[in-house]
């Protein structure tokens, strides 16, 4: 019955995982959508930068600002 229980806990960890890797993809490319409505040009390197984000609270970040941004740079930059 262990084994049984494991791999039904490592098929909802898969599936947790798969849900919050489309949830990052799907706000990635929301950036980018607003980026491109708006005419602000994205590098390919920004681009991919983008895509790779895995934290859905900094790509939320973006998104807002993108929303409201008149560059690139007012988006990603990290006020610190």
């Amino acid at each position: 019955m262990a084994m049984i229980k494991s791999w039904e806990e490592g098929r909802a960890e898969a599936r947790a995982e798969g849900r919050a890797e489309a949830r990052t993809e799907t706000r990635a490319d929301a950036v980018l959508t607003v980026l491109r409505v708006r005419g602000i040009a994205v590098p390919e390197a920004t681009r991919e930068r983008i895509l790779a984000e895995k934290d859905l609270e900094q790509l939320g970040r973006w998104l807002e600002k993108a929303v409201v941004a008149s560059s690139l740079r007012e988006v990603l930059e990290d006020p610190s």
